[in-house]
Parts: C-alpha cells; sequence; structure tokens
C-alpha cells in the first residue's frame, strides 16, 4: 500500500522487453536506501517488485497485462518516473489509499500555469467516470491529487510549486498517457451497495424474488 506521496524522480536506465512482458532498470536514489529484493515500489503509480538491485538502480519486472493496462507501455530510455516506496505501519498518511493497482489510463489535455501554481486537465475514460467527484482524491501516475473541477469526460487538479517541481507532471507533453487509480472506497462501497440494490419490474422473476426473501 501506498499513499501517493512521491519520494523522488527516477529514470528510467534500461527496458529489456520479452514476449511476456519486460524488465525495467530504474535509477534512483532515495527509493533504495532501504530497499530490499521483493520489497515493492511504485513507479508512476504501478505497484512493482524489486527483482534485482544495485547502489544506484532497481530493476521490476512488468507483465504483459500491466504493460497493456498503464502507460509504462510507452516508457522509454530517459523517461522520468514517479517513485514511492510502500508505506511503513509507522509512516505518516499524507496522501490517501493508493494501491498501486491502476483502474486505466487517461490524457494530459492541458497543463496551464496559474501565478506559481499550475491547473493540468486530464482526460479520464467513461467507465470511471462513476468514481470520480469533485473534491475527491484521485492518483494520477502515482501521486495522491484532489479533483478541483469536473466534466463528463475530464477533470482538474491544482498542482503547487513543489509538486510540479518534484513529479514528473512538469515533464509531459500534451497528449501523454497517465496512469489513474481511483479510489479504492468508492470501488468498495459500489459493490456492497449492489448487493442489496432491489431490480427493477422489468427484471424480476420468481428467482429474483427467492432471494430477496419474498
Amino acid at each position: 500500500m501506498f499513499t501517493g506521496i512521491i519520494e523522488e524522480l527516477g529514470t528510467i536506465r534500461n527496458i529489456a522487453t520479452a514476449q511476456d512482458g519486460a524488465r525495467l532498470q530504474v535509477s534512483a536514489k532515495i527509493v533504495l536506501t532501504d530497499a530490499e529484493l521483493g520489497n515493492s515500489i511504485a513507479v508512476n503509480g504501478v505497484c512493482l517488485t524489486v527483482v534485482e538491485q544495485a547502489a544506484d538502480w532497481f530493476a521490476a519486472d512488468v507483465s504483459a497485462e500491466t504493460l497493456r493496462r498503464t502507460s509504462l507501455k510507452q516508457a522509454r530510455i530517459g523517461s522520468r518516473v514517479n517513485l514511492e516506496r510502500a508505506m511503513s505501519a509507522t509512516s505518516r498518511f499524507g496522501g490517501h489509499i493508493v494501491q498501486g493497482h491502476v483502474d486505466g489510463t487517461g490524457e494530459l489535455l492541458e497543463a496551464k500555469a496559474v501565478g506559481k501554481s499550475w491547473t493540468v486537465r486530464i482526460g479520464f475514460p467513461s467507465e470511471l467516470a462513476r468514481y470520480i467527484v469533485e473534491k475527491g482524491s484521485i492518483t494520477v501516475d502515482g501521486i495522491s491529487l484532489t479533483v478541483a473541477a469536473l466534466g463528463t469526460n475530464w477533470l482538474e487538479i491544482a498542482v503547487i510549486p513543489h509538486t510540479w517541481e518534484m513529479t514528473n507532471l512538469s515533464t509531459l507533453a500534451r497528449g501523454a498517457a497517465v496512469n489513474l487509480e481511483v479510489d479504492i472506497i468508492a470501488k468498495y462501497v459500489e459493490r456492497m451497495i449492489g448487493a442489496y440494490a432491489v431490480p427493477s419490474k422489468e427484471t424480476l422473476t420468481l428467482e429474483t424474488l427467492t432471494e430477496l426473501g419474498y
């Protein structure tokens, strides 16, 4: 589990592709201070496992499924990536609950300077719309952010100078893909409420009525 508070910007130093995925080597420093083989590190919001490491880099395997579902498929040597170690039980919870399980990719539509801060607009896939609310939490490339404005297929986030400088947002061009993870609590609530939802009259059957206790 992560909190969405980025610890450092890493750099992709090598990509070894294979039929069943790829192995990424990422240059880093801070996240390696106490890293061990088998530890989890979020790379642009994707929870990956350290399988190899040196003094200034670590390697992680990425499955074909993860490549298909995330922006890591567009990673290139030299790409800057957001890094965060898994939180410890004694850590301050600075962001929100982030699993490192990407729900979909969005598109950076616009980044506009507002004083020293930035307003960033991101398009998102329609299937995620019901989980996104104004002033709610959203994870963008592993960064815990707050939805400042919301449209039918886009959201805006207000990015303070520190976050702009310490993350990869300042390196992304218009049209770039970003990993999105919605608030896990919203998905659990939907699942639990759905189990007790009463179907419409058109879909009521004898079997359904029996299951509902009628």
